[in-house]
């Protein structure tokens, strides 16, 4: 029974040398360092697109701009309303107290939801960085410690002086594990940095979409 349970996943990590289980310790760690960006960006951008789809409906039912800004606030949470808040606010800001408008408004409003842009693209891509990190250098480091586990193993041999299948395997197994943990490490992380990186990228060029048209209706507003 003893020996049905030596190549456990256990078993391996506790014959390895401290080497290899530190690099399978960082391995492990930056595994589930992963996971959690992986659920917490998993959540954020369902948010962020429901967000979108329901601001999206009010933004579009007719009602008039200043009573939805007026309804939202000056400093809202959804991505999509602070965009609009921008653009809501700079335009009051470009109202002289005679009622005319203040020269320029039009790239000040762009400029003012450009900025509110680039903020909420950047909270989508925070966190990406690590799975990209990670997927990057994980199958190295999984690879260094199967390295230094094969060469420690090489040694038992050359120690044992046999090349019995018993000896051999041991040392061979526990090596190949490292490389196999960095694998699991690594193959989440690249998956979900692209699939991560292609939706933020949608987000993003749904706010860009409605700052044009906002910016068309205030426009028009402007024109008028």
């Amino acid at each position: 029974m003893e020996a049905a349970h030596e190549f456990t996943m256990w078993a391996l990590f506790a014959r390895a040398t401290i080497t290899v289980k530190i690099v399978m310790i960082m391995l492990i760690a930056a595994s589930i360092w992963c996971w959690a960006v992986i659920i917490d960006k998993t959540i954020q951008y369902r948010k962020a697109r429901a967000e979108a789809d329901i601001f999206d409906r009010s933004f579009w039912s007719g009602e008039p701009l200043d009573g939805l800004f007026d309804q939202i606030g000056a400093d809202p949470d959804g991505p999509s309303e602070k965009i609009f808040a921008s653009g809501m606010l700079e335009w009051r800001r470009s109202h002289r107290q005679d009622g005319g408008l203040i020269a320029g408004a039009t790239a000040r409003i762009d400029r003012s939801m450009d900025v509110a842009i680039a903020k909420e693209g950047a909270r989508l891509q925070k966190g990406l960085p690590v799975l990209a990190t990670v997927g990057s250098t994980a199958p190295f480091v999984g690879l260094f410690g199967t390295v230094w586990g094969i060469m420690n193993a090489f040694i038992e041999i050359a120690e044992a002086q046999t090349t019995n299948l018993a000896v051999v395997a041991p040392g061979i197994a526990e090596a190949l594990l490292a490389t196999g943990l960095g694998l699991l490490a690594a193959i989440p992380a690249v998956i979900y940095y692209n699939k991560f990186s292609s939706d933020s990228d949608q987000i993003v060029s749904g706010y860009e979409a409605f700052a044009d048209e906002f910016a068309t209706i205030l426009s028009r507003q402007l024109d008028s």
